[in-house]
């Protein structure tokens, strides 16, 4: 089972080992003894713990890279203190994960995965490292002085994009990873209730977005009536994709938590409205590659796209504006939240100025 994705065994037994919990880890959150102890359950091989370091991500989730008999591992679960859908989020990610493996869809690997939260008080799976570079956190002097190996950089992430879209899902079991009846109608009302909903959050003002019930409007009137389900990554944007460092092409796409079955080319739209220029909010999710820019055009995208699907592009604009109207609410919960108190105020204030970006695009778009 060592080389095969696995949900492995809820039961954990005392073999006997002594496993030194590593320094800076929290015992409550990774408890190395029972992921050692697990882990030989599932033929994987034994021996101390080394070379442990966190990984940073674009979410609260936990990520830990460490070495064992060998092999190297990340494994992946949720926040210390879980959310209310956080195990199903891990569980739901390590099903599509292992789904994908054997596909050409470039996503991390997962060797083996618990589904079990009693055994380390949360889900987790453990999958292969990726070697390669966020354009978050990191852009290589390769391609810092390279304004065309980054434009390649934003074609391979549309490439990655459009092939995870042609996957056929049902052949891989996940017909039931999704719900694609009636899945562009819900979304103008399933994220304008989530922007209500931020009201709870004391002291919010509300949202002072210029231009939302009008885009929500034209989003309905404009809605296209003929679409085809396909694998959604939902939140595609370039701080999702590890890049290779010796050359411009996407080595994986992370994040999956808002993964479903839906409509893909709203992936595509995710990157489109994404395409941030420098010295706007939106490069500030992309740091340096934010700041000196050279991605590809909305056209030569669009282009990328249809050279690896044969889904109908004629409605892009259409899911540029739903990108923008989700991801700007989607941003937003964040801005009401530090107004409670439960987010920072300087996190709150850039991501609400992202937002306005966002709805500004918008409202330009459907003129």
């Amino acid at each position: 089972m060592a080389d095969a994705f696995s949900w492995g065994s809820g039961m954990v037994q005392n073999v006997g080992m002594t496993v030194v919990q590593p320094a800076g880890v929290d015992r409550e959150v990774v408890d190395f003894a029972v992921v050692g102890s697990w882990m030989e359950e599932q033929g994987l091989p034994g021996g101390e713990f080394e070379e442990v370091v966190a990984l940073g991500g674009g979410t609260q989730n936990v990520m830990l890279r460490f070495r064992r008999g060998g092999r190297d591992y990340v494994l992946r679960r949720g926040p210390k203190h879980l959310r209310p859908k956080s195990n199903d989020v891990i569980r739901r990610e390590a099903r599509l994960l292992g789904a994908l493996a054997g596909t050409d869809v470039r996503a991390p690997r997962v060797i083996a995965a618990c589904a079990d939260e009693s055994v380390l008080g949360a889900v987790f799976y453990l999958m292969e490292p990726i070697t390669g570079f966020n354009p978050q956190t990191e852009l290589p002097p390769l391609y810092a002085a390279d304004a065309d190996l980054r434009r390649r950089m934003g074609l391979s992430a549309v490439e990655a994009i459009a092939r995870l879209g042609s996957v056929d899902y049902v052949a891989l079991g996940l017909t039931d990873y999704g719900k694609p009846d009636g899945f562009l109608e819900r979304q103008v009302p399933r994220w304008l209730s989530e922007l209500e909903s931020y009201a709870a959050n004391d002291g919010y003002p509300g949202p002072e977005i210029p231009g939302v019930r009008r885009v929500g409007d034209w989003l309905e009137r404009h809605r296209p009536l003929e679409w085809s389900p396909g694998i959604l990554h939902g939140d595609c944007h370039l701080a999702n994709v590890m890049f290779h460092y010796d050359r411009p092409e996407v080595a994986a796409l992370v994040d999956w938590e808002m993964s479903t079955i839906g409509d893909p080319l709203l992936d595509l739209g995710w990157q489109l409205a994404t395409r941030s220029e420098p010295g706007t909010a939106g490069a500030g999710l992309f740091g340096k590659l934010g700041e000196v820019g050279g991605l590809p055009t909305a056209e030569e995208m669009i282009a990328e796209y249809g050279r690896f699907s044969d889904r109908d592009l004629g409605h892009v604009t259409w899911y540029t504006v739903l990108a923008c109207f989700k991801l700007g609410i989607v941003l937003e919960g964040t801005h009401a939240r530090a107004f409670a108190g439960k987010a920072p105020k300087r996190v709150g204030e850039f991501l609400h100025a992202i937002t306005l970006e966002l709805f500004e695009q918008a409202n330009g778009l459907i003129e």
